[in-house]
């Protein structure tokens, strides 16, 4: 899966997911170390202690990505180099965590794909109630995520998707990647997008019905700007 989406985007597999009628399912996250991933989501639920993880860890297929949701909280790190250490011995390929993380240049160093909203010095300072779902589910931003899901991070941030539309998925998203490239290169050449998309029949046709959105006259020229 990581070879095919090394290819792609997020943007892409967002874009793919518009035109495959599934929601866009994602959320601006920093990456902090070892660049792109994707795999099963791992979910858990943080409530002060990394035995969470661990527990995770046990039941972990390689390449799945450990999803961490602390709510979102900016008041503590959740995630350090130990777990990340962890992580990558047990076979997981990246770490999301809608909350923070501390020991950037350990993680760095390591080189395990980590996403979060940034870094803080210091860890839980409390110990919650364990949940008796806080390995079934993670909530990140507003979605609520499974191992039925798989997710997909990279320089513009984090998307989930079905784990079984993942195929059909890559497949709109390159074919949308290659028509975007042949745009660029044409524009490179010489020749507007403008002209590539026939912006000016667009402009006519609207005149005459406002109605017509640009995404409509996008997709009856085949151009792939936006979805």
């Amino acid at each position: 899966m990581l070879d095919r989406f090394d290819k792609l985007t997020t943007a892409h597999v967002a874009d793919a997911c518009l035109r495959a009628g599934l929601p866009v399912r994602t959320v601006s996250l920093t990456a902090v170390g070892g660049g792109r991933v994707a795999g099963r989501v791992l979910p858990t639920r943080h409530v002060g202690s990394v035995d969470i993880y661990l527990e995770a860890f046990e039941s972990a297929a390689a390449g799945d990505v450990l999803v961490v949701d602390n709510g979102g909280r900016r008041d503590e790190a959740c995630v350090g180099d130990m777990v990340a250490l962890e992580a990558q011995q047990a076979g997981v390929s990246g770490i999301v965590i809608w909350g923070l993380h501390r020991d950037t240049a350990d993680i760095q160093e390591i080189g395990l794909p980590v996403f979060s909203l940034g870094a803080l010095p210091t860890g839980p300072l409390r110990l919650d109630p364990q949940p008796a779902d806080a390995l079934s589910s993670a909530t990140i931003g507003e979605w609520t995520v499974t191992s039925a899901d798989v997710v997909l991070g990279d320089e513009d941030g984090v998307l989930f998707v079905p784990a079984d539309r993942v195929e059909e998925l890559f497949d709109l998203a390159e074919g949308i990647r290659d028509t975007e490239r042949a745009q660029a290169a044409e524009i490179r050449a010489g020749r507007s997008l403008r002209s590539q998309v026939k912006f000016d029949e667009f402009l006519t046709a609207r005149a005459a019905d406002p109605a017509l959105t640009f995404r409509q006259h996008l997709r009856a020229v085949k151009g792939a700007v936006e979805e």
